[in-house]
């Protein structure tokens, strides 16, 4: 197959990250996911190498940039004091030594400085943080979006793994690991389950999920769950000033460690102990998926710091994909909110890893094409990372049998149905008279990552869509006209009428980035809505930006957005009708101002450009520095740039910043204004 060209990798990344981001809630929030525990790591690992060949197309609403899923309403929702972040993932040797020299370059080490790494077992459970203060437990919390998670105290209490108090112990000591469910215990409770005619669990990560995240802390107690640390949030004081002494001293508070945790120096060590890891999986009490790396000095991972959703000194070094043979049995067509035709494989079910596959994304006609797919052939499938299946070989390709004929027209509306050019993506040209467009984009709009409005599912869109009351997002503020009516149907009681329509009226003020964000505008996901947002305040600022002269130059000048969400924004914002669509929902509601969670000092809102050469620190460290302060760094001089960095070697852009009478100051200096924030 040949090469991508930059189009078609930009268009792939998109719709890689949508697509991503749905499996994820699927998995994260809900324990039940759609295609099984292995379409995932298939797709986060194609959108990995096209990000590595094509870095300048990274996108900020990114599976590399994004963390699990927003928390359930299921259970009280508690704020982390420090994100829970995820890491990235490796597939290859050559990836864990990139790792490796990545580390290097930015902290400015030379050749011969030893980078000392832990590694670890990456236990396959739900992600935990227990807080202790003054030696006793007092919250535990699941990873959620990151930054809000579950409160699941009542049910931890309940592992015997984790002790109640910790005499010693810091006055703040915030210990993070993983909840699981070793395999034989997950296989005697399948049977417990089967017998009394009870769910029946995927995997036991599945069944410790479920199980942590029960509503009755009694039905958990129930379950043998177990826990494994493997690092901490927040801290009254330091544990250590090395991540392996660190995680020996959280042991002798009590807390499981693993015993396969190792320090090592060189490269070649750390692959010999994944060897080793590797080689011991099957015969380990529990599932595990890869071997995490981390920087052992804490105080580099201090400077290495974190990109959106992970940090820069940790890696996850996933294990090589389970594979099986099935049969295609049919091809379905989903028509997703933006119109987007995907095809769907229905698999005879089969089992890879002990899990049961019976579907999977087949991406889009050129994928069916390349792999010459029809009903009925004989397929290779595989789960990549030990999370989604994807298939990789036709075997019956040979045999002579009637060519797939993607559809050219809509299956929901009879619309027809296109390729734009450069894009490989068919979407359907209906737009609102579609039926499934019209549907996703309202789903869409009430969703937990947009305006979360509880009672809003997809049965009550579809019942409120055929009944004509909902057309549009500024609709559903208005359904409170139709009370009367609602409280005539089935199912419908004063109660669950007034509590839906109030939690209709609470989101009249929404957050401005979820508002944003489920306006469902292409290649705009949370992170871009909020770095839009930043720089521009109000949705209003951002439509006049887009509909001005140079709006597509002014957009694409912000920090990771770039000219393919520009152009999208623009031709969004050019459409008279979805002018019209925001001016009505505006006239419904009023989103909050913008708040950024960056640090607050002088900095804030202002644009910094580093240029020259710097001695102390890399470019990379430099400009998250500038994002500590909640400063931009910005890659060229304007009228609105507040502070030049100059090092030796400045050209163009220091002349340009005299000529406007920009601040310019030196490395010394910018040192002393970072140390006084």
């Amino acid at each position: 197959m040949p090469e991508p060209t930059e189009a078609e990798a930009a268009n792939r990344l998109m719709r890689l990250a949508r697509e991503i981001a749905r499996h994820d809630r699927l998995y994260h929030d809900q324990d039940a996911p759609e295609i099984s525990d292995a379409d995932y790591d298939a797709l986060v690992r194609e959108n990995r190498a096209l990000e590595e060949q094509f870095p300048q197309l990274v996108r900020k609403d990114s599976p590399s940039q994004r963390l699990g899923a927003t928390p359930s309403t299921a259970l009280a929702k508690v704020a982390h004091a420090r994100p829970m972040l995820s890491l990235e993932n490796a597939f290859g040797d050559e990836e864990v030594q990139e790792f490796v020299r990545r580390v290097r370059r930015f902290l400015s080490l030379p050749d011969d400085e030893i980078v000392a790494l832990t590694a670890e077992p990456k236990i396959d459970g739900l992600s935990c943080s227990l807080r202790y203060e003054a030696g006793h437990l007092v919250l535990a919390a699941t990873r959620g979006d990151g930054s809000v998670g579950e409160d699941v105290t009542a049910n931890v209490r309940t592992i015997s793994d984790i002790p109640q108090a910790i005499p010693g112990a810091p006055d703040v000591l915030e210990v993070r690991g993983e909840v699981y469910m070793s395999k034989a215990d997950f296989a005697a409770l399948n049977q417990r389950q089967e017998a009394s005619g009870g769910k029946i669990f995927a995997n036991p990560r599945n069944a410790a999920a479920g199980s942590l995240r029960q509503k009755d802390p009694g039905n958990t107690a129930a379950r043998p769950l177990r826990f494994l640390a493997h690092g901490w949030g927040e801290l009254s004081a330091p544990l250590s000033e090395s991540q392996f002494e660190a995680m020996r001293r959280i042991a002798g508070f009590g807390l499981p460690v693993s015993d396969m945790l190792v320090r090592v120096d060189t490269i070649d060590a750390l692959l010999a102990h994944y060897a080793a890891i590797e080689h011991a999986r099957a015969d380990l009490p529990f599932d595990i998926d890869g071997v995490v790396y981390k920087v052992d000095r804490l105080d580099w991972q201090e400077r290495l710091g974190q990109v959106a959703r992970a940090p820069r000194w940790g890696l996850a070094h996933k294990f090589p994909a389970e594979k099986a043979e099935t049969t295609l049995e049919a091809i379905d067509i989903q028509v997703g909110r933006t119109g987007k035709l995907t095809p769907v494989g229905r698999l005879k079910p089969v089992g890879v890893g002990g899990v049961m596959v019976s579907n999977v994304t087949l991406h889009n006609r050129d994928e069916i094409a390349r792999l010459g797919l029809r009903t009925g052939d004989r397929v290779r499938i595989q789960r990549a990372g030990d999370v989604i299946p994807q298939v990789v070989e036709n075997l019956t390709r040979g045999e002579s049998r009637e060519a797939y004929v993607f559809p050219s027209e809509c299956p929901q509306c009879g619309s027809e149905a296109v390729a734009e050019e450069g894009e490989v993506d068919v979407r359907c040209t209906g737009g609102l008279i579609c039926p499934a467009q019209r549907f996703e984009r309202l789903r869409h709009f009430v969703s937990r990552g947009a305006l979360d409005i509880e009672g809003l599912g997809e049965k009550t869109i579809a019942e409120f869509s055929e009944l004509g009351w909902l057309h549009s997002p500024a609709d559903i503020f208005r359904l409170s006209q139709h009370r009367a009516d609602l409280l005539g149907r089935e199912g419908w009681k004063e109660k669950s009428v007034d509590n839906l329509l109030a939690a209709i009226e609470a989101k009249r003020a929404p957050d401005p980035a979820r508002f944003l964000f489920g306006l469902g505008i292409r290649h705009i996901g949370i992170v871009t809505a909020k770095d839009l947002l930043r720089c521009f305040g109000t949705v209003e600022a951002l439509r006049d930006a887009a509909t001005g002269e140079n709006g597509q130059a002014e957009l694409a000048s912000v920090e990771g957005v770039g000219p393919i969400v520009a152009e999208a924004l623009v031709d969004f914002f050019h459409e008279e009708h979805n002018r019209t669509a925001l001016d009505d929902l505006l006239s419904e509601v009023r989103p909050q101002p913008f708040q950024s969670q960056a640090k607050q000092t002088e900095w804030t809102g202002k644009t910094i450009v580093f240029t020259g050469s710097l001695e102390t620190m890399s470019r990379d460290e430099a400009k998250a520095q500038a994002e500590r302060l909640g400063a931009r760094a910005a890659g060229s001089v304007s009228a609105k740039t507040d502070l030049v960095v100059a090092g030796p070697g400045a050209g163009s852009k220091l002349k340009k910043a005299e000529e406007l009478g920009i601040r310019v100051a030196t490395e010394a200096e910018w040192a002393q204004i970072v140390a006084k924030a």
